[in-house]
């Protein structure tokens, strides 16, 4: 290799060199996690920020809000379900006439009470307390649980929505996304607030810039080393 100036090319063999090393160290089991479990870096920031995604996301009392009007507020539909008899059980089990047969749910009692049980259960699963949503449905598992709400829930929207109960339906789909759907994805990971781990937060975001350039600067180093180099080309003058 015909090295074009030894200086740069050094500079970025060591800038190569120590990316790599730090890269490699990334990857060891190096960083604290819950339970004296040991992490990678890829790890423990996937942690953290699944800790803080889930410490901003917690949209249940707002969700309580407006389910309450709708205690009292009957409704009778049927429409397909993907796990109708598992929605049929949790539905019957929270106060309301549920039926399944095949993949059709006949639905029949009060709204309000149907989506207040629901919330309640997404609010224990984002409080990790699948105990308490197993007890109230027999021993069944907290995630099937969840499920259930999600399959019985979401084609009801379409079915209230022909039933010209727009304002309703809407209301399901909130329990569903930011009741329901949060307290799912983020079960049994603690929450945390932004403020409490701003210093690390901010930590990993500087390194993951500085960790970027370093790169590119290896790159050029490398580069202008061997003599590879952009220059602005030249003006073709027009006789």
């Amino acid at each position: 290799m015909l090295i074009h100036s030894k200086s740069s090319f050094t500079k970025g063999l060591l800038l190569m060199g120590s990316f790599c090393a730090v890269f490699f160290m990334i990857f060891m089991p190096l960083f604290p996690g819950d339970g004296g479990k040991a992490m990678n870096g890829l790890e423990y920031s996937d942690d953290l920020f699944n800790k803080l995604s889930k410490g901003s996301s917690y949209f249940i009392p707002e969700v309580q809000k407006r389910v309450e009007p709708l205690k009292g507020k009957k409704v009778e539909v049927a429409y397909s379900s993907k796990k109708a008899e598992d929605a049929a059980k949790v539905f019957a089990a929270a106060g309301i006439t549920a039926t399944a047969d095949g993949a059709t749910l006949k639905v029949q009692g009060d709204l309000g009470t149907l989506l207040a049980a629901a919330v309640a259960d997404a609010d224990a699963m984002y409080k990790n307390d699948g105990a308490s949503v197993a007890a109230r449905y027999a021993g069944m598992d907290h995630m099937v649980v969840m499920e259930a709400w999600w399959e019985g829930l979401n084609p009801m929207i379409k079915a209230l929505q022909k039933n010209k109960m727009v304002e309703e339906a809407n209301v399901v789909d909130a329990v569903l996304k930011r009741a329901v759907e949060t307290g799912y994805n983020f079960y049994g990971i603690p929450a945390a607030k932004v403020m409490d781990k701003m210093g690390v937060m901010v930590g990993l975001l500087i390194f993951y810039v500085l960790y970027t350039v370093w790169y590119g600067f290896a790159i050029f180093e490398l580069f202008d080393g061997i003599g590879l180099t952009m220059k602005k080309s030249k003006i073709k003058q027009e006789a």
